[in-house]
């Protein structure tokens, strides 16, 4: 069993979407990632209607990375509905995407799975080129 599907799995056992309440919808987007040392890490949608309390299944993923165990760099990522990512699938959303590069530099280099079938994936610098950060990474001590 390759990495990808160890992460499939791993996601593919949090998919229950279902009502918390009438203005909150969950787990309808599952999420694993594979982090800077190889441990893997699962995180869900959490929807709200008031909008300030929407987390991502990639955030959720990377904050209970964060939370277990100090880490921030993450190798790859797969996230999905109800089947695996094909096509254009599997795309994290523009806060995602900043959020991921605000957590580490080298997260530049972490890959989405955008088909599974094919394995094709594609970086968060490819999604993000000319990050607006990277200065300040720079100057950073």
């Amino acid at each position: 069993m390759d990495i990808w599907e160890k992460l499939y799995q791993e996601a593919k056992a949090l998919y229950n979407p279902h009502e918390v309440s009438p203005f909150i919808y969950a787990e309808h987007v599952v999420c694993a990632l594979e982090a800077g040392d190889g441990q893997i890490y699962t995180g869900y949608c959490f929807e709200a209607t008031a909008g300030v309390f929407h987390l991502c299944a990639e955030r959720a993923a990377a904050f209970n990375m964060y939370q277990q165990s100090k880490q921030t760099k993450i190798n790859r990522i797969i996230t999905f509905r109800d089947e695996a990512p094909a096509a254009v699938g599997g795309m994290p959303c523009g806060a995602c995407r900043e959020f991921l590069m605000q957590l580490d530099q080298e997260n530049a280099e972490t890959a989405f799975m955008v088909d599974y079938q094919k394995r094709e994936i594609v970086t968060l610098k490819e999604l993000l080129p000319k990050w607006w950060g990277a200065d300040r990474y720079d100057a950073a001590p």
